[in-house]
């Protein structure tokens, strides 16, 4: 039996930090033991060489289970790990476009998109307009248009363009198959 020190983040309590006179024990083999007091509680744990583990704080009385809380941290941890291994994280990568860009910078851009798709990131594409250009809305629409009738079978429209400002946006998700 160890006097591990739980930190704040981790609000488990083993062995004399148990503050419960009477614990429900649940043996290393998963079964009932009953509601014992804390000292029996803990002389069990000790004869098997494990530690008494408060699993159920809130339970009256708290459910304590021996185990070997090392191993129980170690367990885990690796189960984070597997979770955030498992997590899929989508970035959203931004496209720059203005109303009069040529044809093959277009396709260029449409190619950096179709790129950032294939890798499951959503796509803004921002029209972005200076000066006098702003007259030239409809335009810029077009443009989006375009994108996305060129696009069409990868992409789905998450967001319908916009305007904010001196800028147009519409925001590009990978098609889920």
């Amino acid at each position: 039996m160890r006097h591990v020190i739980p930190t704040r983040a981790d609000q488990t309590r083993i062995n004399r930090n148990i503050r419960a006179k009477e614990v429900r024990l649940i043996d290393a083999e998963g079964g009932q033991i009953g509601v014992v007091s804390l000292a029996r509680a803990l002389a069990t744990a000790a004869e098997h060489g494990l530690d008494l583990v408060e699993i159920s704080p809130n339970a009256n009385p708290p459910v304590c289970k021996i185990m070997d809380y090392g191993r129980f941290k170690y367990e885990q941890t690796k189960k984070k790990q597997e979770a955030k291994k498992k997590q899929s994280t989508v970035q959203v990568k931004e496209i720059k476009v203005r109303p009069k860009t040529g044809d093959h910078d277009l396709e260029t851009k449409i190619g950096h998109i179709r790129k950032f798709l294939a890798k499951k990131d959503k796509v803004k594409v921002t029209v972005m307009f200076r000066g006098r250009e702003i007259t030239m809305a409809n335009q810029g629409r077009e443009l989006l248009k375009r994108i996305t009738e060129t696009i069409g079978e990868e992409a789905v429209v998450e967001q319908m363009p916009k305007f904010e400002g001196r800028t147009m946006m519409m925001i590009l998700a990978p098609r889920p198959h």
